[in-house]
């Protein structure tokens, strides 16, 4: 069985790759007025919406030249994302009417446990149930219709959906650009993705950093007031809800709301969170992990021990947080050991459905099992990590979330 590599300074680089880092010549200084005029050029459409995405898109791009150290192929492939973005801010700005406006939304479910708490697991089930919505990772990054504008041409009626192919392309090219990412948390154009890639059309995210060395942009998003992305990832779930699954509950996920969960409820009033939890001592070197095969994709100065140290202080944050927003709401939350959800997963899920005044229906309990058995653990391949590569330690680690470990990890109710 394929393994990942640990050697993370030295990221996988397909030949085709590295000749073209080594050939292509020096690409000019990334700038919000170059990206915008890229994105209107590709959608045909004026106009970016709201402008509250202009700060932080300066800040972002500051930060990618000053700090990412990117490859030459690294730095088309940051380039083309965030043009992608502004072309989905014009698309979605030109689709969402009065109509779309007035959709109303079920208070969602929203799985916020930490990285590799088994998040993906439980949103994969809870996806498999036909009375949920979900969003797809082709929608994600292409959440409005991708309407030609200027450049419109007639369609052949046996075309596929543009957004369909796109993603499918980009699954394939990440595939051949990291192996390994695949081996850790695939991303597949059909199944379930992470909504942070809608909050990520108001350029207030944590995909940047999750991607790319930004410690600038980074520290300057936690400072900022994140109600214009959860605005933002409203509209845009409205206008997903019009094109398909109308009426649904959403079932959202993504750690990136521990940070954030007292806008998350002002935002999507009566969500339900389900939190999660597994000994931070096993995930916070796996997400190391993650976050150096990925970052290995766009730079070939991928420093593990600046990785383990970032994200050691982030995942605190995150988890600090997150308890202080929890503080007087307890009834928002529902708890979900990993150790019970990967034991019995079908059982797990009859427990969360009870919480939340739900009964599981043979036809989703069906479903969820087929999900099951089509997504065994290790399918494209073993994860490897090792938390010295990161500069932790086990003992480093108990200390800093020894509260957290005690009350939801070590604790009877939790095993």
């Amino acid at each position: 069985m394929r393994e990942t590599s640990t050697d993370y300074r030295h990221p996988h680089r397909p030949r085709a790759v590295a000749l073209a880092n080594r050939l292509l010549p020096a690409m000019g200084a990334l700038t919000p007025d170059a990206l915008e005029r890229a994105a209107a050029r590709r959608t045909g459409l004026e106009g970016f919406g709201s402008t509250d995405y202009k700060e932080p898109l300066a800040v972002l791009l500051e930060s990618i030249e000053r700090e990412a150290r990117l490859t030459p192929v690294g730095r088309l492939i940051t380039r083309e994302r965030l043009v992608g973005v502004l072309a989905n801010r014009q698309r979605a700005a030109a689709a969402i009417d009065a109509r779309v406006e007035a959709i109303p939304l079920a208070p969602p479910i929203v799985i916020a446990g930490l990285q590799r708490t088994g998040t993906t697991l439980l949103h994969r089930l809870l996806a498999a149930d036909p009375d949920h919505r979900w969003l797809a990772s082709w929608e994600a990054l292409s959440p409005a219709p991708i309407d030609a504008g200027a450049t419109r041409r007639a369609r052949a009626p046996w075309r596929a959906e543009p957004r369909i192919v796109a993603a499918e392309r980009a699954e394939s090219a990440l595939r051949y650009l990291a192996p390994d990412f695949f081996a850790v948390h695939p991303v597949e154009a059909h199944g379930p993705e992470e909504e942070v890639l809608l909050l990520d059309q108001s350029l207030r995210s944590t995909v940047p950093e999750a991607t790319l060395r930004v410690p600038t942009y980074a520290s300057w998003i936690e400072a900022q007031d994140q109600r214009p992305a959860y605005e933002t990832l409203r509209r845009l779930l409205k206008l997903l809800s019009s094109q398909r699954g109308a009426g649904k509950r959403w079932v959202l996920k993504t750690p990136h709301h521990l940070e954030w969960l007292d806008t998350l409820f002002e935002v999507f009033d009566g969500a339900k969170v389900l939190w999660t939890h597994r000994d931070p001592v096993t995930t916070v070197a796996s997400f190391c992990s993650m976050i150096a095969h990925g970052r290995g994709v766009f730079s070939d100065d991928v420093d593990p021990v600046e990785i383990g140290r970032d994200w050691g202080r982030k995942v605190a944050r995150m988890v600090d947080r997150a308890l202080a927003s929890r503080a007087g709401r307890e009834d928002a939350f529902i708890d979900v050991p990993y150790a019970r959800l990967t034991a019995d997963p079908i059982a797990e899920v009859r427990r969360i459905y009870a919480a939340l005044d739900r009964e599981l229906t043979p036809i989703a309990e069906a479903r969820m099992r087929q999900t099951l058995a089509g997504h065994g653990q290790h399918r494209f391949g073993r994860h490897r990590y090792d938390l010295a590569a990161f500069g932790l330690t086990e003992a480093g680690l108990r200390e800093r979330f020894g509260a957290y470990r005690e009350r939801f990890v070590l604790g009877p109710a939790h095993g």
